[in-house]
């Protein structure tokens, strides 16, 4: 190799070893995972504070106990709580249009207690359940409707319309129902908070019970 060519290689060695070395390629940040998206099929809950869990910590409504049973069992439902406490007939017509947004399968129609409790008349209680079925239906969706009575102090005369309003309505479309959804419940200390009117935890574990029964018949069904 001649001199000159040796000096040229060496005077370039010099000056590659002064740069700055050139900075690592940035490594790319790994895409997050995809959100799961649950596809089951949806039951929404549609009532009123025995629904929505008036009382008791969360996770213990009855449709959590409803959710719970059902994925013990296998069934691949998603129980959508949509109670609100104090809601009456006329306020479940009013945020019909939010239900019908979830495109439920089913819909445990449990509204009317407030009613009741305030003395509406039942003819207008009954109405405006009577459209609230003819939506769901007309939506695709399957309704189980939930009974209810009154405390005695009401009069006979007023608990008995107010009760046969359920029963006629079941008949009328031929629903699936639950006759009282406070079956076994009501009336035992045990199991209702101090206002004797709502369930406690373990009422509402027998209130999903009660419910699941019922719309078990459903799900087999399907």
């Amino acid at each position: 190799m001649r001199l000159s060519h040796v000096v040229l290689f060496a005077a370039l060695l010099l000056a590659g070893c002064g740069r700055d070395p050139q900075p690592a390629p940035k490594q790319s940040t790994p895409a997050a995972p995809p959100e799961q998206v649950d596809t089951r099929q949806v039951i929404v809950a549609f009532g009123d504070s025995l629904t929505a869990g008036y009382g008791v910590d969360a996770g213990h409504s009855y449709p959590d106990y409803l959710q719970a049973e059902l994925d013990r069992r296998g069934y691949p439902y998603r129980v959508v709580n949509a109670g609100i406490s104090g809601d009456t007939t006329t306020g479940g017509l009013v945020r019909l249009s939010q239900v019908l947004d979830l495109r439920p399968e089913i819909v445990i129609l449990a509204l009317g207690a407030n009613d009741g409790l305030r003395g509406i008349p039942v003819s207008s209680s009954q109405a405006n359940l009577d459209q609230i079925i003819v939506a769901l239906r007309k939506a695709g969706a399957e309704v189980v409707l939930a009974g209810m009575t009154l405390p005695p102090n009401y009069g006979p005369q007023y608990i008995r319309s107010f009760e046969r309003m359920f029963t006629t309505l079941a008949a009328k479309y031929k629903l699936p129902s639950i006759p009282f959804l406070l079956a076994g419940v009501a009336g035992t200390a045990e199991y209702m908070q101090s206002d004797g009117l709502h369930p406690n935890a373990e009422g509402c574990r027998l209130v999903a019970q009660n419910v699941f029964k019922t719309l078990e018949q459903l799900l087999v069904k399907r």
